[in-house]
Formats: C-alpha cells, structure tokens, sequence
C-alpha cells in the first residue's frame, strides 16, 4: 500500500529532512519544497536545476577522476584524500558525487564543521564505464523530475513545516532517535518533542518515518508522542551501518495524521530479511519508490 496516495493530496510535496531525494524524486508532485540542515545535499540538487550540473559533466568528471583514482598509490587511497581534503576546502557538488560513491558502505556522515567523515570503500576501479554511465543516468531522471515549482533550501525543519498549507502533504524522515545519528546533526528528544508539536498543529497531511523497535529495545518516542496518531509497521533490514549492531533486522514506523485503508502490522510475521544498501543519490531506474 502506498500511504502517500491514501492522502490524495492536491498540493505541495513537503520534505523538512530531503536526506538523499529517493521519496521526493518518486512522488510524483507537480510542485514540492525539498528541505535539509546539510547544505551539500542541496547544492549538488540546485546545481542540477539551474544547470550548471548537467550528466555530460558528470560523465566527463567521473571519467577523469576515476581515472585518477585507479592510478593512484596506495591502492587508490591517496587520491582518494586529495579529493576529500579538496572537498573539505571548497566543498564542490561534484567532489561530494565522488565521495559519496566513493565512501565506506555508501555511508554519508560529516564532522562537525560539516567536513567529509567517512573512509574510503578501497576499491580503486570504482568507476567503471557501467557504473559512471549508472550515475550519469540518474542525474538525467532527477533533471527530468524536477519541476519549475521545486525548490530547495537549507534551514531547519522547524522553519519549513509550518509554512504548509490543507492542500500540502509533509513526509518527514529526521534521523532517528537513539540511533547512531551522525548524517549531518544529531537528533535529541527536545528536535523530536519540537516536531511533534509542530505536526500536531499542522493544517497538512503528513507522514513520518521513524524506527518502532529492534531486537534490543523500543522506540520510546513512539510512544510517548506519536500513540495517537496512525501508525504502521514493516519489517527492514539496514546492511550498512557503520556500527554492527545497526546491521540487524529493524521494525520501522510510519506515523501519519489521516484516514488509510492500510494493515497495521506485519513485524510479527516470518519475513526474509531485505538487504538494501542506498548509496546517496541512487533512484530506481525502473520501478518507483513507495512510501510504504
């Protein structure tokens, strides 16, 4: 079932928390305003709307620097630091595309003066001729979806989600609490208690997205805020944390506001767990995303 679609919502797509763009880029709304606290995620989108990032760059970046990278000592660490430390110096779009890609287990996280934390994924050919042409091919359907009535900016949530309207629909993703939260900030009960509020006073429609429980503990926030609103589970296997306990099976939440003819549950059923690995910027080239 796709909640979002329950909602029928004839307004803006709203994203306090864009993260990588895979829901809002699949949502298939006219008009929607994409926010996140990290400022490179949504240089690299704006660069793409206003065209100065376009896939023939991409493709021609790529080729180069992955040519680089295969040549360079140490297995191709060196040249890898030379774009990090670049990166961490000018913070260019596309030398974020590159760290990304070519980054420990597809994993984004930044230090606190929002300079590149993840170590390199030691695989010198990363960028195959398949795999630039992979890349290339995204940033075409991301140019594709966007529309005129897409716009992106870098505050924080609590500025964005009062600014919807009855019309709107807002799908929030933050970082969950009481996990390993280090994407670009934190996540405390104060950031969770705040967005509560702010979306229990909300004209809109929303959906949030959040973690239930795992084999070791429960959300507590679940139920300390969100009791009584809707809310569903599904079973989720998360493959690429940076820590081995985020590695397991984890039952997630969505949480929203409106009548859906949706199951509640199906943690207690016999699933295989998915292994899924979301590097940043990956859509799906053949299949849409759901909000499921």
């Amino acid at each position: 079932m796709d909640v979002a679609k329950k909602a029928n919502s004839t307004g803006k797509w709203i994203e306090p928390f864009l993260g990588t763009g895979v829901v809002a880029f699949n949502s298939g709304f006219k008009d929607a305003l994409l926010n996140d606290t990290n400022p490179h995620v949504i240089r690299f989108y704006k660069g793409i709307q206003d065209g100065t990032i376009t896939p023939a760059i991409v493709k021609r970046y790529l080729q180069e620097e992955g040519e680089k990278l295969s040549r360079a000592d140490n297995d191709g660490y060196a040249y890898f630091l030379t774009v990090r430390e670049r990166f961490n110096r000018e913070f260019a779009p596309l030398d974020l595309l590159f760290l990304s890609r070519t980054g420990f287990n597809g994993m984004m996280r930044f230090g606190g003066k929002g300079n590149w934390n993840i170590p390199f994924c030691k695989k010198p050919n990363r960028f195959s001729q398949s795999y630039i042409t992979k890349i290339t091919n995204q940033v075409a359907k991301v140019k594709a979806v966007i529309k005129d009535g897409w716009t992106f900016t870098s505050k924080n949530f609590a500025e964005i989600i009062p600014l919807a309207t009855k019309e709107d629909i807002i799908y929030c993703d933050p970082p969950y609490y009481g996990r390993y939260v280090d994407y670009y900030n934190g996540w405390t009960e104060q950031d969770e208690e705040r967005m509560f509020h702010l979306l229990s006073e909300t004209p809109a429609k929303f959906i949030l997205s959040t973690w239930h429980h795992n084999s070791y503990r429960e959300n507590e926030m679940v139920k300390k805020f969100w009791k009584n609103f809707h809310v569903v589970t599904k079973d989720h296997f998360y493959h690429g944390g940076g820590k081995i306990e985020n590695r397991n099976s984890i039952v997630e939440a969505l949480v929203f506001n409106f009548d859906a003819d949706i199951e509640k549950h199906n943690h207690d059923m016999k699933l295989k767990p998915k292994v899924e690995q979301l590097p940043m910027f990956e859509i799906p080239t053949e299949e849409v995303l759901h909000t499921t």
